[in-house]
């Protein structure tokens, strides 16, 4: 087994290491307003039903508008559309992308919201292209630095067959 040489780490920069998923835009509307953010702070919570924690900063135009419509659309990009996900991330967006997979959500827990920001959402309805079946996708790591998902490999004959979820 490899061993590696470690050093003291900032801990605010430990998320460079564990964040869970894709970039993803999360489209909301309220009362004709629009908007379109980045977010790459997200987590599953349950499977069936289907719930998606979403960490969205209250300074954040998306934050008031999710809040006050109860719903929101997660849209997974792919790393073809790194220029768009950046330059949303920019600015308070309002033009979208067309992205390999839609989730419509709606919230069904603010208890978090007020003291973490953390929006409990369920996912309603999904959209997914039908090709690729496993889209390559973009990862951020922190300050400034992309990871762009690499090949697939499957390991499914060593798991049990209930585990494969």
């Amino acid at each position: 087994m490899r061993r590696f040489s470690k050093e003291d780490f900032p801990v605010a920069n430990v998320r460079r290491f564990l964040e869970p998923g894709p970039i993803v835009l999360v489209s909301s509307a309220h009362r004709r307003r629009r908007n379109i953010m980045t977010l790459g702070w997200h987590m599953i919570l349950e499977m069936e039903p289907s719930l998606v924690g979403c960490y969205i900063w209250d300074r954040n135009d998306s934050h008031a508008m999710i809040r006050a419509s109860r719903e929101c659309v997660i849209n997974v990009p792919t790393a073809d559309l790194i220029h768009a996900v950046i330059d949303i991330g920019n600015t308070h967006g309002r033009d979208g992308a067309e992205c390999h997979a839609c989730f419509e959500c709606r919230l069904v827990d603010a208890s978090l919201i007020p003291r973490y920001s953390l929006f409990v959402l369920e996912v309603v309805k999904a959209h997914v292209a039908r090709s690729p079946r496993h889209p390559v996708t973009v990862h951020y790591r922190g300050e400034g630095v992309f990871m762009i998902s690499g090949r697939n490999v499957s390991y499914r004959k060593r798991f049990k067959p209930e585990n494969l979820v």
